[in-house]
């Protein structure tokens, strides 16, 4: 199994394109009330569906995996996106930046390297 795409609700299509795109995202799909983005590396995709609001209750975080999360950073502040906090090394050995898309959406970028998906403290197999 693998994941395909995460799917989030914007109120303003026309807004979260220009978000995305300036996060690197590639437009591949697009209609009255869809997008669908390619990212750059990878085979996963984001959908944003259009909606007339958003929920508070909507949590999530959508990860995106960076080699260079502090060049991202600097390149997304010069296009005058806001951060909540600037690339930080974490205690799980993750390097991360947060942000949120204009709908409220929460983001993350990081790099995580070998830590992704096999920290220390990972589980033994079965």
């Amino acid at each position: 199994m693998r994941l395909n795409q995460v799917t989030v609700g914007s109120t303003d299509l026309q807004r979260s394109e220009a978000f995305y795109r300036t996060l690197g995202l590639r437009l591949i799909v697009k209609d009255e009330h869809y997008l669908r983005f390619e990212c750059p590396n990878g085979e996963s995709t984001l959908s944003v569906d259009l909606v007339d609001h958003v929920p508070e209750a909507e949590q999530g975080t959508v990860y995106f995996e960076s080699d260079e999360p502090d060049a991202d950073y600097e390149r997304l502040r010069g296009a005058g996106t806001e951060f909540e906090h600037p690339p930080t090394d974490m205690p799980w050995r993750w390097r991360e930046a947060r942000l949120r898309d204009p709908d409220g959406h929460r983001l993350c970028i990081f790099r995580a390297g070998e830590n992704r998906k096999n920290p220390p403290w990972r589980l033994p197999p079965a």
